[in-house]
């Protein structure tokens, strides 16, 4: 059986699709993009700023299926230019200890929706093993 996971403090899906779905423990992010989930624009200064927003988005999507990053086995990071790679890793990187970060790829793709530069999706476990994750 699963369970539809939707919150107002990430931004409302632009698609046929919900934010993420819950599947016994095992939640299915769909990807977020660097919308304010307020306003539903764009948040694009710089690669850091847009990653931030990109990362807060996940954070309330995990939040609203009462879990955190510590939770994410793996993450899927989809990005427009490679050479912007250092500047997302560093953001995506303070949300993690490196000794319990989850599985990852980073594919450079042709085009994203709204055309933005990243685009980030999850799938997080529950368990009863607790630790702890930066933010």
């Amino acid at each position: 059986m699963k369970k539809i996971i939707n919150t107002t403090n990430a931004p409302a899906p632009i698609g046929p699709y919900n934010q993420a779905v819950l599947s016994g423990n095992t939640l299915y992010t769909s990807g977020q993009i660097a919308l304010h989930p307020e306003t539903m624009e764009l948040v694009i200064d710089d690669i850091k700023t847009e990653t931030k927003q990109v990362m807060e988005n996940m954070k309330a999507v995990l939040k609203a299926a009462d879990m955190t990053f510590e939770n994410v086995v793996k993450s899927s990071i989809f990005i427009s230019d490679m050479n912007n790679f250092k500047q997302i890793n560093d953001v995506y990187g303070t949300y993690f200890y490196e000794s319990i970060a989850p599985a990852r790829e980073t594919v450079e793709v042709a085009n994203l929706p709204k055309f933005v530069n990243v685009e980030i999706s999850m799938i997080a476990v529950k368990s009863e093993q607790k630790t702890l994750y930066k933010k």
